[in-house]
């Protein structure tokens, strides 16, 4: 199973949106598909319509040793994707763990454990570089990084890189990024052209060449319970993630370990 963390400190930089539609899109292609939810916030379990009651057993849970991944797995209405459920227990994970052994590995440990249904996993990170996204950068092969097309964009980017370094120096050398994506893209605004183009300067070919428009549908998609994909396939931030889905598989076989970053 291929491990893709999704993650960004920043909050309201399109991760959840992109992990679920990218969840989609990926499913689509025949893939199977597990997305980890470790936000506490539990935004990408409500945007793919899973209830309260249906999170009895949640990523909190696999975490702190409670169960193993299988029992927390709930499937979607998407075909070949499901999720582990994240909830708000997730908020006081972060002290928890301090006191685990190996909190760093707890995902890890777990997802070695799982059984083989999946071909690709994408852990869903809290906006915080804490032991939750810790622990999801311990557990994957690669990292995707949404990145806002905004003024502090590069400030935050290199924040993110420095701790990508340390975590392949301490825990996990075989991390790589498998992109970058553009998102909140919009063309009419002097600003974000400034901004794509300063990040494909310093980042070269590590940024995705689909960039995410902002999107009126790729907003409205959550409150329905449903990927921007199922909700509204036409618009152009479905077909952004589409192509953008595209181009990640073509990159998949970095983050399997056949090609270094």
């Amino acid at each position: 199973m291929i491990r893709i963390a999704v993650a960004n400190q920043k909050g309201g930089v399109g991760k959840t949106t992109s992990a679920i539609n990218l969840g989609t899109a990926l499913a689509a292609t025949g893939k199977r598909v597990l997305l980890i939810d470790l936000d506490p916030q539990g935004n990408a379990s409500t945007g793919l319509g899973i209830t309260q009651a249906q999170r009895s057993t949640s990523s909190y849970n696999v975490l702190i040793d409670q169960a193993p991944v299988e029992d927390g797995v709930v499937a979607t209405g998407v075909p070949r994707l499901d999720i582990l459920p994240g909830t708000v227990d997730l908020s006081g994970a972060e002290i928890e763990l301090v006191e685990l052994e190996q909190r760093t590995h707890r995902l890890h440990r777990a997802l070695d454990a799982a059984p083989p249904r999946w071909d690709i996993a994408l852990i869903d990170c809290p906006p915080s570089l804490g032991l939750l996204t810790i622990n999801a950068m311990v557990a994957a092969d690669s990292l995707m990084v949404p990145l806002q097309c905004e003024f502090f964009a590069l400030e935050g980017l290199s924040q993110l890189l420095t701790t990508v370094e340390r975590i392949r120096a301490r825990f996990n050398p075989s991390l790589s990024i498998i992109g970058v994506a553009l998102t909140m893209y919009d063309r009419r605004n002097r600003l974000t052209e400034q901004v794509s183009a300063d990040v494909r300067a310093v980042l070269g070919k590590v940024v995705f060449d689909t960039v995410i428009p902002r999107n009126v549908r790729l907003s409205e998609a959550p409150s329905h319970g449903l990927p921007a994909l199922i909700y509204d396939h036409r618009c152009s931030g479905s077909q952004a993630y589409i192509a953008l889905a595209r181009e990640l598989i073509a990159r998949l076989p970095r983050a399997s370990g056949e090609a270094a970053a």
